[in-house]
Order: structure tokens, then sequence, then C-alpha cells
């Protein structure tokens, strides 16, 4: 049965937890003044921890004592019987710190580098070829800077977190505690009951680094502590590694009171103080040659990470091969910092770090047609890297078909006569008089449209905690059917049972998902990584397709019950590894096995302005995706058109941000995500293979959109006011702003 929300979970003699948080930026705890509690209420701190205070294998606390690193960072866990009652006490608790300076943007971070290098997470500096040369002979050179806003993740449920001690040989699908646990007394867990584990539910993409963290933290061996996921819902990668720090929150209450506990954010306090997409500031500059050639790229950024710089190294390089994008450069210099800062820590989110970088080569190509008057269409095709590499001379085993990309985009389109319409229009308009705003009621509709092109990976750079090994477990039963275990979470796939169906002949009402316990064997698969960038369709795909050809072989001469496990690890090659080694390293260990075969896709976006209220109204979106082997097209369809809504939301719908360190009040009331009536046109199709070709792998899919649709919406604004626009969220005010300056004669 699959596990319920989170918040759906009430336990008999269960506490609730509330957060008591930090109100500074940065500073010291002194003291936390708590009002007196009855005997059924405890305050937990950072002295109750038994073992290590920090998350994972972060410097993130999980409560902080000492020095304090953004608003709203945990300090106190207060934990009682009635809800109501305890918020009474929590909003009476005090947390008295001294203030210290804080630091905000990137900007702020790289001014105070050099005399306090606490604030530098990760530093790149990577180079091929001869960019220093390429530069200085070069006849012209094309420089900008792009930017992109924070996003909110787009979730179902706020996270939270639910721990119990059970029996060790209880039944993994048992909701209440044993009744001995239910009455044990304050400090009488399992450090004192080798019978007893600890069992959490928590909406996780990530089983494996809750169950490392919540052990780490208790001082307990990980196999005292069972993690059973609840249904993640819709979460945009949002539930990556956060809910570990809830978890944590939640295990510490049970451990010290030997009682359920229940810790669930309210969807205000998720929406101030949990993880944001992270912004970027990135230049990218080319250099030309005197026949237009493109013969060196230098591209300079800065991410903000936020406290702590969690994930920061993977982060960063993601960021440098998105704005690396795929063209044939052959001098590259990428020089990128990612920076900690008194904001609260910051996520990669779908489209991880890619998505960052690919907006701003992608607005920059397009700002380079534009000068030159060329439709950026034709730039890319003539720039593309038409061999089996990624810039800097990184192999992978299929290359991206550009052309076909774009050329199957267009076509679905209609962009080329589109573009040349409207670019005439465009032509039209720069050589009518200037209007005033007397005008204003007679201006016509503004349109235009753009493409752009990406692609997306299909796991992590840097291996972590879980070392970049995943597994499965098939057991085909004596009655036929199938259990597939994995450590994996989400929601029941109907790829593996497609699978199933395809090489063993099982039906899908005859396969079971098994996410956490024992199986029918009593055995367990092994721990799997993140459930991200697409890994359940394409990694676990691949393993689960080869446990049923293993089954297939051998159910006809070994008797049923038949268990196969398969597992996988990371892939590591010295032409990936050499390429982002940190500062002082020389060579880092990159598993480069989720990049050798990349998924890419080609956008492009149409959009019509109304003059009165100046919000883009997006007429189309169209997909080329090269998704590989699609086991499901409905399914990756749907999939591809709920990210392309969540790509627009962050590029013009989501209207929010960080001022002096937090999330200005009346944001999250006026907080908007589009609704399904609201979500554009969207046309999808995969580039097909020919009949005499082989059986391609499958490629990750899912966080296409988050690579080519914001550049391809910004260009296609950009053209319709006839003003390069560099950064996202783009505001209405910003596009009636630049509408304004051309109207009066003015320009960039």
């Amino acid at each position: 049965m699959e596990a319920p929300f989170v918040s759906d979970i009430y336990l008999s003699q269960m506490l609730y937890g509330l957060t008591v948080r930090s109100p500074v930026a940065k500073g010291r705890l002194v003291s936390i003044e708590c009002p007196q509690l009855p005997d059924n209420c405890t305050l937990l701190t950072a002295e109750d921890i038994p073992g290590e205070n920090s998350l994972g294998d972060s410097a993130l606390p999980i409560l902080a004592n000492g020095e304090l690193s953004y608003i709203g960072e945990p300090v106190a866990l207060l934990l009682g019987p009635d809800k109501d009652v305890l918020e009474s006490y929590a909003a009476d608790c005090k947390v008295i710190a001294e203030e210290g300076v804080p630091v905000f943007s990137a900007g702020d971070a790289a001014t105070l580098a050099e005399t306090s290098p606490g604030v530098v997470a990760a530093r790149r500096d990577i180079s091929a070829g001869e960019p220093e040369v390429a530069f200085a002979n070069a006849a012209s050179v094309v420089r900008s800077d792009y930017e992109t806003g924070i996003q909110e993740h787009w979730y179902s449920e706020p996270c939270g977190a639910v721990a119990w001690m059970d029996l060790q040989e209880g039944s993994d699908e048992q909701d209440e505690p044993e009744d001995q646990t239910e009455n044990a007394e304050p400090s009488s867990g399992a450090q004192t009951n080798d019978r007893l584990r600890l069992v959490v539910r928590t909406a996780t993409q990530w089983p494996f680094h809750v169950r490392h963290s919540v052990a780490r933290v208790l001082g307990a061996e990980a196999a005292v502590v069972q993690v059973t996921p609840s249904i993640t819902g819709l979460h945009l990668d949002g539930k990556f590694w956060y809910p570990s720090l809830v978890s944590c929150h939640a295990a510490l209450g049970t451990w010290i009171t030997g009682k359920p506990v229940r810790v669930v954010l309210s969807k205000k306090e998720d929406f101030y103080f949990s993880p944001k997409r992270f912004g970027a500031n990135i230049n990218v500059a080319s250099a030309f040659d005197e026949n237009g050639e493109l013969i060196g790229t230098e591209i300079e950024a800065a991410i903000n990470v936020g406290a702590y710089g969690i994930d920061a190294d993977e982060a960063l390089d993601q960021v440098c091969l998105g704005s690396l994008g795929i063209y044939a450069s052959k001098n590259i210099s990428f020089k990128g910092t990612a920076f900690r800062t008194n904001i609260p820590p910051q996520g990669p989110f779908a489209g991880f770090a890619l998505a960052q970088g690919f907006f701003a080569m992608e607005r920059h190509i397009s700002m380079i047609a534009d000068g030159r008057r060329l439709d950026p269409l034709e730039w890319r095709k003539k720039n593309f890297l038409k061999t089996a590499t990624l810039p800097a001379g990184l192999p992978i085993k299929d290359a991206i078909p550009g052309e076909r990309l774009i050329g199957t985009a267009t076509n679905m389109s209609d962009y080329s006569r589109k573009w040349a319409s409207y670019e005439l229009l465009r032509q039209k308009r720069k050589e009518q008089p200037p209007q005033d705003d007397s005008h204003q009621t007679s201006r016509e509709t503004l349109r235009g449209i753009g493409i752009a092109i990406g692609y997306q990976g299909n796991g992590l750079l840097h291996t972590g905690i879980d070392r970049g090994n995943y597994g499965v477990e098939l057991i085909l039963e004596k009655d036929g059917s199938l259990e597939i275990k994995t450590g994996m979470t989400g929601v029941e796939h109907a790829v593996w049972k497609d699978i199933a169906l395809d090489i063993l002949g099982v039906d899908a009402e005859n396969v079971r998902i098994n996410r956490g316990g024992e199986n029918s064997l009593g055995t367990k698969a092994p721990e799997s990584g993140p459930a991200i960038m697409s890994r359940k369709t394409t990694a676990l795909a691949e393993i689960i397709e080869r446990a049923c050809l293993a089954i297939r072989g051998q159910r006809f001469r070994d008797p049923l019950p038949i268990s196969v496990m398969e597992t996988a690890g990371p892939l590591e090659t010295p032409e990936w590894s050499s390429r982002f080694p940190p500062p002082g390293e020389e060579e880092a260990n990159i598993d480069c096995s989720g990049f050798l075969r990349p998924g890419s896709a080609a956008a492009v976006v149409e959009v019509e302005i109304d003059p009165i209220e100046y919000v883009p109204k997006i007429r189309g979106v169209w997909l080329a995706v090269d998704g590989g082997r699609i086991f499901r097209e409905d399914k990756a369809r749907k999939r591809l058109k709920l990210s392309t809504a969540q790509a627009l939301g962050w590029a013009y719908r989501e209207q929010i941000g960080y001022v002096s360190g937090r999330i200005p009040e009346g944001s999250f009331e006026n907080f908007y995500i589009p609704g399904a009536s609201e979500i554009p046109p969207v046309g999808i199709e995969f580039i097909r293979e020919s009949e005499d070709s082989p059986v391609k792998q499958p490629k990750g899919i899912g966080d296409l959109p988050f690579a080519c649709v914001p550049a391809a919406y910004l260009q296609a604004v950009s053209q319709a006011v006839d003003w390069h626009f560099r950064s996202i969220p783009l505001k209405a005010h910003d596009v009636w702003h630049a509408d304004m300056t051309k109207r009066k004669g003015g320009g960039q």
C-alpha cells in the first residue's frame, strides 16, 4: 500500500513539533527565552543532540548553536501533544542574539572574498585552447550579462516528517507504534533497547540521505533507522535534501521522548524558509574573427547558494556546462564562484543548474544574431557542435542533433515565416517617429517569436554521500507476479511495468513496487540515490530491463521464486574529471555517466503584448525533443507540458526575491502559480530514428523545458518590444519601461 501524505499520518500519543527560528540573518545565539512549559511539553536545543549536529555531509546544523547564518534558521524544537497550545508557547519564545553584519547578494560577497574567504563556497577556473590569444586577436567582441532569479518549489504538501519507535521484527507497513514504545519513558529509545528501530516517514526524493542524516544526528547505526517515503507529489526537485532536515527534527524528538513526533511545516513557513532555486549572474563574451567566425568564449559566473553552501560544487559545475551551450568554440574560459550568503540555503531545482547556464548562453546567441540582423535560427544552425562532444572537449556517446531539433521545432511552429513577419513589423516601428503617451489607445499589439536549445543530464556530477550507487531487486513469484524493490522514490512508474510486460509478460496489475522495508524473500535491495533528472526512466529503467532479461533467462530452468539484483555506480573518466578540479586539487572525481547520453530539445515560444497591460500573452510553445527511447509517450508528453508551465513560471510569473535576507511580508499571500486553464498550448514532437537504426537508450527529458523555454520566451518578448531583455523573471513593468524608452527615442 502506498504511504499517505505526511500530513495524513496521526499516531497514538503523538507529539507535535514546532520550530523556533533565528530572527537575525547573521549573529551569535545568546539564549532562548521560553515560558514555563508544562510536563507534557519539551524544548530541544542543539545541546540535546546525541550525535553530530550537521546534515548529511554538509556544514548545515540541525539546530544552530552559536553562529546564526540566516533568518529563519532552526535553533530549537518545541514538542507537545496539543498543537494549538504549542503554538501559543512558540509565539512567546524569544531568541536573543548578538547581530552581526550580513551579506545577502553574490555581488556583495564578491567584494568581501579577499578579506573573508569563507564567503566562497566553490570556485572554478576552467580553460580549453588559448582564449587569451583569441580575444587579443579578435576583430570584434560581443559581451553581455544575464541574471536569473529565485523560484519557489511547486509541491502539494509542505515539507514534513513523522517519526516513531518500532520493534525490529515489526511489519514495515505498520503505521502504529507498538504499545511498549508508546508508553516508553523519555530517553528510553533505541539506545537502550536493541530490538527497537526508528521509523521515519517523509516525502523525500532521497531516502538514503534522510537515513544517513538521521543516523548521524542520533549517533546510531544506519540499520536502526528505517525510512519509508510518502507521496512527494509535484515537487520541482524541492524535496531533494531539505526533507532530511525536517526528518532529523522529528527523529530527534522521538529519540529523546520515546513518543511519535510529527513535524510538518505550515505552507507559509515552508514558503519563507525552505530552499529556492538559486539566483545566478553570468557574463558571456564571444570573440569573432574578421569573417565573423566564432573563435573564443569567455564566461564569468557568480551564483548565490545561500547559507552553508550546500551542493556548491555541483551547482557551479552544472552552471559551467550549461553556459558553454552546444556551440563550437576552440578557445574557452570559464571562471565561476559560488558564494555563501546570509539567505536560507538555496537549491538547484528542476533543470538543476544547467538551466541557469543555458539561459545565459541562449540569450547571448540571440543577441549576437540580432546585432548582425540575422535570424537566430540560422546562427545556431551554423555553429552547432556536430561531433559527439560537448564544449571544452568533453566526450559523450550521442551527439546532440541540433539541426534536426531546430528543423523540427521550426516546422511545427512556422517559426521562419513568423520571425520574418515580426521582424518587418519591428523594423517598421523603428522607422516611425516616437509617439508620446497621447497615442496610447492607438498602439498596435506587439508580437514576437523566439527559439532556444538545451540539454539535460540524468544524474549528478558529484556523487555525494551515496557515492553514486543505485540498485534494484526483482523477484518473480510462484504466482507469476513480479516485485520490484527499490530505494528510489516517486509514484509507481508505468515505464517499469511496461518493461516487465514486454520482457516477462507480466501484466501491470501483477507488478508490485516496493519502496521500503523487506521484500517477500526477507532481503533488502541496495540503497539508491536521489530521484532527480529523469533517473527513474533512464538509469533505473536500464537496470530494471537488465534484471528482467536475467529472470527471463532463468525462469524455465530454475524454480520460482527467482530473485535478481542489479546495481550500477558512477563512471569516472580522465577527460571529464580533469576539467572540473576544485582549486588546489589536480583532479576531481566527476561522475559523467548521467551526461554521456543527454536528452535535448529545441523550444519555440510565440508571444503577443497588449500595449495597455504590458503582460506578454503566450500564443504557443513548441518543443522538439530527442529523448532516445520513449517507453510511454503519453506520460512523456504530460511531463513535458507540466515542466513547460513550471519553466514559464520561473521566466515571468513567480515574482519573488529576497530583500535584506528575507522574502518580504505579503509575498506569500500574493504568490501566484498559473492554473491548468492558463497553461498555453504546447506542441511536442519526438525525433524519430529510421527503422534500421539500433534501438536507442532512454534519455532524460523531464527537465528539458527549463533549459530552453525561458530563453525562447525572453527572445520572443525582446523581438516584440525591440529590446534585449537579459533577466528573469521578467516583470510587466520591465516591458512597459522598455517600450516607453523606445517610444521616446531612447535605447539600451
